[in-house]
């Protein structure tokens, strides 16, 4: 005979309920050993993450010589041409940013998301759409700072700390890798101090992490374990696997608030001309190593004049890092305002000092003198004209080597339009430490461009 053991009804309803009491507790328990310090961190900034699209204007020109070759001289510089008819068309290309600011809505990306744009749309993570205006930008640091206009506060990021990055600690990236919103990739910092050729750029000072940043990234945020902002994104190794690079925050804040305060990165000045030691003047200066950069002069009434520093004192630093060329040097001061004191360590006479110089902006009074030394020209504004007329021209500048001659106008110096005299003194000032100034020259109606090596 089999025996059955039935529960009375009370105890089948107890049973039951017991049962479905620890359904969610068993549920809840699960969730929070899923819920990890990365599920925490991205819920915390997920918000202030954004996906921005931009239109380019994109225009196919013709050369109004057809095959017509010119002279050595001229192929070399006349790169590109122009006419009335164009044909004009738009692309679309995607990116990602982050919100620094929810009160102001100021927004942080890559310059180069943003670069020659015409129409910058920024969408959020609850699916509102905005359009934004470009606040300003540095190519040379691949910084943009967007705003846009909301009636409540956004939610923005909390700025983290890059200077106390360690090696190998979990970081998180943010972004929209081929137009995939929000994506998020894990890793660990790799490296820091990176240095990255990217194309005709030398980027400095990058974090390394093993974070793949793919297109549609770039400007995105990199965050630490609790959710801090410490780098953004750059997606500029497309070869690489399983590599990724990002500018830190810290060096970041200086060229925002430039880009705020200016709309572009104002360098400071300290009225030094600098060169690479060599081994004569290692020699001559009786230097144990060519590591550094020499004073080959000091500007009247400038910083570096007030402060002491001299001709042939030979620059091996400043504040904390470490100067063995003219690209550290320059590099260093993208890294600083105008107005920000800098300890300059030297060798003088075969001694060590530190001297403190308090930079300043550059007088812009002296563009037109300085843009006579760089281009050889002076320039004057006729009614009626687009951009501004050449004077003068010195017969030993480039400029007339290559057939530039009085009558001549100059409406485009790099990436600034010159059509006004203060457009091309802020151009000559903005300019003024590049190796080289790319020159829209216009004649007849007709323009090429002529790169000036300094």
């Amino acid at each position: 005979m089999q025996i059955y053991n039935y529960l009375s009804p009370k105890k089948l309803v107890f049973s039951v309920i017991f049962v479905l009491w620890l359904l969610p507790a068993h549920a809840s328990a699960s969730q929070n050993l899923r819920r990890s310090d990365v599920v925490v961190a991205v819920e915390k900034v997920s918000a202030a993450v954004v996906n921005i699209s931009s239109e380019v204007d994109v225009y196919n020109r013709s050369n109004p010589f057809g095959s017509r070759r010119f002279n050595r001289n001229f192929d070399d510089f006349f790169k590109d041409f122009f006419e009335p008819r164009r044909e004009k068309s738009k692309k679309v290309s995607l990116g990602s940013g982050v919100i620094i600011d929810g009160k102001r809505g100021y927004i942080l990306t890559n310059a180069h998301v943003v670069e020659k744009t015409s129409h910058i749309t920024v969408s959020l993570n609850d699916k509102r759409d905005f359009e934004a205006q470009l606040v300003g930008a540095d190519p040379d640091s691949d910084l943009a700072v967007l705003q846009i206009k909301s009636k409540g506060t956004l939610p923005a990021i909390t700025m983290g700390n890059s200077d106390d990055i360690m090696i190998g600690e979990t970081i998180i990236a943010i972004g929209n890798p081929f137009g995939f919103s929000n994506t998020v990739s894990t890793g660990v910092v790799s490296a820091v101090n990176r240095s990255v050729n990217a194309g005709n750029r030398l980027f400095k000072n990058f974090i390394q992490i093993d974070a793949p940043i793919n297109p549609g990234n770039s400007g995105g945020p990199l965050l630490n374990i609790v959710g801090d902002l410490i780098g953004i994104n750059t997606a500029i190794y497309a070869s690489a696997q399983g590599i990724g690079f990002a500018i830190p925050i810290n060096r970041a804040k200086k060229i925002v608030s430039n880009l705020i305060k200016y709309g572009e990165v104002v360098l400071p000045w300290t009225g030094l001309v600098i060169q690479d030691i060599d081994g004569n003047i290692a020699e001559y200066l009786g230097l144990k190593s060519s590591s550094g950069v020499v004073v080959t002069q000091v500007e009247d009434n400038s910083p570096a004049l007030h402060s002491g520093l001299k001709k042939w004192d030979v620059i091996t630093g400043i504040d904390k890092d470490s100067v063995s060329g003219i690209q550290d040097y320059e590099s260093i001061l993208k890294n600083h305002s105008a107005g920000d004191v800098l300890k300059f360590k030297i060798i003088r006479g075969g001694k060590q000092d530190v001297i403190s110089l308090k930079s300043r902006t550059f007088p812009i009074e002296n563009a037109d003198t300085l843009a006579s030394e760089i281009l050889g020209i002076k320039v004057v504004k006729k009614p009626k004209q687009k951009g501004l007329s050449i004077s003068e021209i010195s017969k030993t500048s480039y400029l007339y080597r290559v057939g530039v001659r009085p009558g001549d106008s100059v409406c485009q110096i790099n990436d600034t339009v010159t059509d006004s005299h203060e457009d091309y003194k802020k151009a000559i000032v903005k300019y003024r430490n590049n190796p080289s100034f790319v020159v829209l020259i216009v004649r007849k109606g007709y323009g090429y461009y002529i790169t000036v090596e300094r």
